[in-house]
């Protein structure tokens, strides 16, 4: 099992990256760098990889109707040729208030696109001539549009690897299910490695009958907040998973519509149906510390791992059974060197 760990993208990125190279030498096998309405992931991805020698870079995420998908896969190879063959491409829809509100463009088919995305980054990679005809993306313009000019190309330098790591951050249904039989990876939230399955089993086992063989078992980016210390027991542990609350409720409670919010369905799922209906209640009444008051104490124990030594060992076990191959933690609490030190030593 690989660790890895986010990046704050409204930080100070230049201080995270000092920080990163720290972590580095301490163990840390991958760093993720997400994008948001933020300084652009792509320029601090280059960065990353001029700074360090070994660990993995990826993108969680970059969405697909930002860029083209020829783009993407340009920003790929050079993201893989500048960090010496150590990237991993993160693909996700992001939400129509950013896609919208923030980029101008249609929040359309979110699902097919990506997998379209894929597919057209694996045949640039490859060298092949661009030539796709799919649900959201023709390569070059069909007859009729544009000037009649266009024609099939191929990527003019030859990659460090003719394919990257393609994961994909999808939530619920058929995105779950293509990510099973499309993508290298995927990146879920709010992973709990027992109840997993409730919520996104039916899926991952439907996807995964069509897989592509080659592609090896589907790989999975998940975990959580990390803290280590004997004294994390009883209340001083949920007093530091409290943290975590105001995140949880903002997203069980106030991402989507109220009767579309896919964390609130992966909450209800996980058996804590009362508790997710009224966290929505209260977020969308304004009542946000409410709302985070009603995220229940167990599911943030069972998605996290804030405990002494013996209690982190067994989660990390629980993680891996699960099939988790990219631990994704977020430090808190003690020195982030320590703490990584720490949990490399516990792994499995």
């Amino acid at each position: 099992m690989k660790l890895s760990m986010m990046i704050n993208y409204s930080g100070d990125f230049k201080a995270d990256v000092d920080k990163v190279v720290a972590l580095e030498k301490a163990g840390l096998d991958m760093v993720w760098v997400p994008e948001a309405y933020s300084f652009d992931a792509v320029s601090q991805m280059g960065y990353l990889a001029a700074k360090t020698d070994t660990i993995e870079i990826g993108s969680a995420i970059l969405n697909v109707f930002s860029r083209t998908a020829t783009c993407m896969a340009q920003t790929a190879a050079g993201l893989d040729f500048v960090s010496d063959g150590r990237f991993t491409l993160g693909l996700g829809a992001s939400g129509p208030q950013v896609v919208e509100g923030f980029h101008g463009v249609p929040y359309d088919k979110p699902m097919p696109r990506i997998r379209d995305y894929i597919n057209v980054c694996r045949m640039t990679m490859k060298r092949e001539k661009v030539v796709y005809d799919g649900p959201t993306v023709q390569i070059p313009l069909p007859e009729g549009e544009g000037t009649g000019m266009g024609k099939p190309l191929k990527l003019i330098n030859h990659p460090v690897r003719d394919t990257v790591p393609i994961f994909w951050a999808s939530l619920m249904g058929l995105s779950v299910k293509n990510t099973a039989e499309h993508a290298d990876g995927w990146i879920p939230i709010f992973f709990d490695p027992e109840k997993y399955h409730n919520v996104w089993g039916d899926d991952i086992k439907a996807g995964t009958v069509d897989r592509d063989p080659a592609l090896g078992p589907l790989q999975i980016s998940a975990g959580g907040m990390v803290a280590i210390g004997e004294e994390l027991v009883g209340d001083k542990a949920d007093a530091l998973l409290d943290y975590s609350r105001p995140s949880v409720a903002l997203y069980t409670g106030g991402m989507g519509a109220r009767d579309k919010n896919f964390y609130n369905t992966i909450l209800q799922k996980y058996g804590y149906v009362d508790e997710a209906i009224a966290i929505q209640d209260h977020y969308l009444a304004g009542e946000k510390d409410k709302a985070a008051s009603l995220v229940p104490a167990q599911m943030l124990r069972d998605i996290n791992l804030v405990g002494p030594k013996s209690f982190v060992k067994e989660r990390l076990a629980a993680y891996s059974e699960a099939g988790v191959t990219h631990l994704s933690v977020n430090a808190v609490g003690k020195d982030d060197v320590d703490t990584i030190e720490t949990l490399k030593s516990l792994l499995p």
